[in-house]
């Protein structure tokens, strides 16, 4: 039986406060592997390795002025928790056959505080925030998709802790 997934819209908390309605939009980071080439005698190709994570960056197009969003999202020495809220439906040729929570958890320091941004006649000023992000997790449902903590050398996918050896090996 074929299904199709929808995830169509979302709501976004930036340090516990609610921001219904008040974002246009939100990109969630993207988890990039750093690719190191080695290059050895005796091999016909130079493979790539590991090596680790890609800075990640998020953003959040905000669609008027608010005042207590940009006092979350201005100080470059805090990093601020985002939660990023949807709802996944699951459907069949029967239908809506299921829906569960997706949140996209990151922590963020701001990189940019946000102006009063494009302003147009009849119609509402946009701005944006962007974060540098040291810290992500997806979560559907009840399971944890991925989490990555990079100043803490953590990177999980689906439970499996992929640098659990390289903790021990570092002694932590």
């Amino acid at each position: 039986m074929i299904q199709i997934n929808r995830l169509t819209n979302a709501n976004i908390y930036v340090g516990g406060t609610n921001f219904i309605g008040r974002a246009e939009e939100v990109t969630t980071p993207d988890i990039k592997a750093i690719m190191q080439e080695h290059k050895g005698l005796g091999l016909v190709g130079n493979p790539k390795f590991f090596a680790g994570i890609e800075s990640m960056e998020a953003k959040i197009k905000w669609n008027s002025l608010y005042q207590d969003a940009i006092s979350l999202v201005s100080d470059f020495t805090s990093s601020v928790q985002i939660q990023a809220r949807a709802s996944l439906e699951t459907y069949t040729t029967e239908g809506r056959i299921q829906e569960q929570a997706v949140v996209c958890y990151f922590t963020g320091t701001p990189t940019n505080i946000p102006t009063l941004g494009t302003l147009k006649p009849q119609d509402n000023a946009e701005s944006e925030s962007n974060f540098n992000v040291t810290y992500a997790k997806l979560v559907v449902g009840s399971d944890v998709i991925y989490e990555v903590d990079i100043l803490n050398n953590i990177y999980t996918v689906a439970g499996n802790d992929i640098l659990s050896r390289y903790r021990k090996n570092l002694g932590m």
